[in-house]
């Protein structure tokens, strides 16, 4: 009886099997069987398992080849696009290198700033028509003062976008003002622009300017590759009433050179001797050195003193000339920081002009102490009138 219920089981996967009466080749015929089917509960339960597993790496598989394909797409795009023969370009790319918080912003000459756009070829196949025809919308952005990277000229549009620089958590945009702009024959003047936030927070510290064309604004078939400005820093308002000034001015208050900071040691110890102003310093470094070196004291190492007075030599001295009166009736002609640059001679009733680059003539005259009584006597002095300016 048992034989014939093996035989049922046994009929579908396995041929039937004849017995022969042994017993230990039926036992194991019945461990066949157990084992076949203990197989068949194993794969049944794995089988959701491996599905599951072989859909993920298919899935895998498939979104690699994206990334391909599309790494492919983006640099090919890019290749394009900075083969662009237009080009935005500020036409002063320099600006101070430090802008304040709530200040105009304006190029190093104190200019409102200007974007044009130029043709970075001259070949003009596949270019845009005459693009002073229609005006194109550009906007003025804020960027990391480090783009480019490796200081390249061209880039792509996602690596100009990426490296716009937007405003802290809670504060406000970091450009405040007129931020876009119509370019009409290819110029473009930027209104009125001023930061919100200093550039302390970013890791090069400093902050570029850029500028783009408005997506949708411009019709043609050729990118325009953006403008960039040269790297600045950005310091809070509060700072602007210490700024160094570059170049100084002859009534600037002396505190305004480099290494003499307001109100401190070096400021306090000019003030009492009546150097108010950076002509003042200039005056006295022209006729005693060595009395401004002491008034300053030993503080004042020789390399702070180098860029000191580096610093005020850059000064515009303008066209004022003042004349002092000598002795033997020579009229020496003086430049605003109390340095000779001419003299008038009486030679036998005639007066004798003395050009700068002659002046080493004047051997009967102690040059040195008449500009040290020029020096005490400066509000006394009579500006010279323009005929007799000496260049």
């Amino acid at each position: 009886m048992l034989w014939y219920i093996l035989a049922g089981f046994l009929r579908g996967p396995m041929p039937l099997m004849e017995w022969d009466g042994s017993f230990p080749e039926l036992f194991s015929v019945i461990g066949k069987v157990i084992g076949l089917n203990s197989m068949n509960k194993i794969l049944s339960d794995l089988e959701p398992w491996l599905r599951r597993v072989a859909n993920e790496e298919l899935e895998n598989a498939l979104s690699n080849s994206h990334f391909f394909t599309r790494f492919h797409s983006l640099e090919n795009q890019a290749e394009v696009e900075t083969s662009s023969c237009l080009q935005l370009m500020f036409s002063k790319k320099v600006l101070p290198p430090t802008l304040f918080t709530a200040s105009k912003i304006a190029d190093k000459d104190n200019n409102p700033l200007q974007v044009v756009l130029l043709e970075r070829s001259t070949t003009s196949a596949g270019t845009d028509h005459d693009l002073s025809l229609y005006p194109i919308k550009i906007e003025i952005v804020v960027l990391n003062g480090e783009f480019p990277l490796g200081g390249g000229e061209t880039w792509s549009s996602e690596e100009f976008n990426e490296n716009i620089m937007k405003e802290r958590e809670g504060k406000r945009p970091l450009l405040a003002g007129e931020l876009c702009v119509t370019m009409k024959e290819r110029l473009a003047h930027v209104g009125d622009l001023e930061f919100t936030d200093n550039s302390s927070w970013i890791r090069c510290r400093k902050f570029r300017l850029g500028a783009r064309v408005v997506p949708g604004s411009y019709k043609g078939t050729v990118r325009i590759l953006e403008a960039i400005t040269e790297p600045f820093v950005v310091k809070d308002h509060r700072g602007e009433s210490y700024k160094k000034n570059y170049p100084p001015a002859l009534g600037d208050e002396v505190w305004r050179l480099e290494k003499i900071g307001k109100e401190g040691a070096f400021h306090k110890k000019l003030q009492s001797e009546g150097i108010n102003t950076v002509q003042d310093f200039l005056k006295l470094s022209a006729v005693d050195t060595p009395r401004l070196r002491e008034i300053l004291g030993p503080g004042m190492s020789e390399r702070m003193w180098d860029v000191t007075i580096r610093h005020a030599r850059t000064c515009v001295l303008g066209n004022k000339q003042y004349s002092f009166l000598g002795n033997n009736n020579c009229v020496f002609i003086l430049n605003p920081i109390c340095q000779v640059v001419g003299a008038l001679i009486d030679v036998d009733g005639q007066l004798v002009t003395v050009a700068p680059s002659d002046l080493s003539v004047l051997t009967n005259y102690n040059i040195e102490s008449l500009l040290r009584a020029a020096y005490e006597n400066w509000n006394s002095l009579q500006e010279v009138p323009g005929n007799y300016i000496f260049q």
